[in-house]
């Protein structure tokens, strides 16, 4: 696969993702799913990776799914992702254990919103348009909307725009949370963002991501029962004891990921 329809690149750890198909305004083809995919299994798989960050070229993030091209490959019955990578939308196949900033403008539908929510963190152009429109077309969303939307919003506010496929803007993107910040560079502010992230102990950053996400799916209960194994193990890395000598010695700590 040439990989032209998705690129990536590797700067201070973070791997950036980045949608290349803006003369169609990044309208997903099957390809382009599937090269999605391989991204994040190659953030997944590198030791050295921290962070990920996806953007897109162009003026709009996405318009959402090139329905013409993708429901052709869904007729065969091809997954929408191939077995064994890491699943972008986090709801068919592997998931992803390292964080992941999204930084969006322009239009974004669909699919783009349903990135928003399967990723951790979004700054959004100020310009930006969104909308949850599969209703219009006579389909559910199929990518995790119908799920995280109100775990991220409120029941009310997503069943606003999942019920009728409304459009809304940016302010209204930050109202109701799908968005944590709005930007004039959204990229360079997601950059900044991901770097920061990928300066703190890896292993920590992701452990603490995995006992937000165990709160979110499995309960208090459980994530309150895994906090102190969690402690633990993180306590006998060596990156746990630079962050000691780093507080003592009143420098600037320098993490291995070990």
């Amino acid at each position: 696969m040439s990989h032209s329809l998705v690129t990536s690149k590797i700067k201070n750890h973070v791997l950036h993702i980045v949608l290349n198909r803006a003369n169609k305004m990044n309208a997903f083809t099957y390809a382009m799913l599937q090269e999605l995919s391989e991204a994040y299994t190659q953030l997944e798989a590198d030791p050295s990776l921290r962070c990920g960050l996806v953007y897109a070229n162009g003026d709009h993030f996405t318009a959402g799914l090139d329905l013409a091209d993708v429901s052709k490959n869904i007729q065969k019955g091809a997954n929408l992702f191939e077995e064994g990578n890491i699943d972008p939308l986090q709801i068919f196949d592997k998931k992803r254990t390292k964080p992941v900033v999204i930084a969006v403008q322009g239009t974004c539908l669909t699919i783009g919103i349903e990135m928003i929510l399967a990723n951790d963190i979004c700054i959004a152009g100020e310009n930006s348009k969104f909308g949850q429109i599969e209703v219009k077309r006579g389909i559910l969303a199929f990518g995790g909307a119908t799920i995280r939307f109100q775990q991220r919003c409120g029941w009310g506010n997503a069943m606003k725009y999942l019920l009728t496929g409304d459009t809304f803007d940016a302010q209204e993107a930050l109202r109701i949370g799908l968005v944590q910040e709005l930007s004039a560079d959204p990229v360079g502010e997601a950059i900044q963002l991901a770097e920061r992230m990928a300066q703190q102990a890896p292993l920590a950053v992701q452990a603490t991501l995995a006992s937000a996400k165990t709160a979110l799916l499995d309960g208090q209960d459980q994530a309150e029962k895994d906090l102190m194994p969690m402690l633990h193990q993180l306590m006998q890395t060596t990156d746990a004891k630079e962050g000691l000598m780093s507080f003592l010695e009143r420098r600037e700590a320098k993490f291995k990921g070990e």
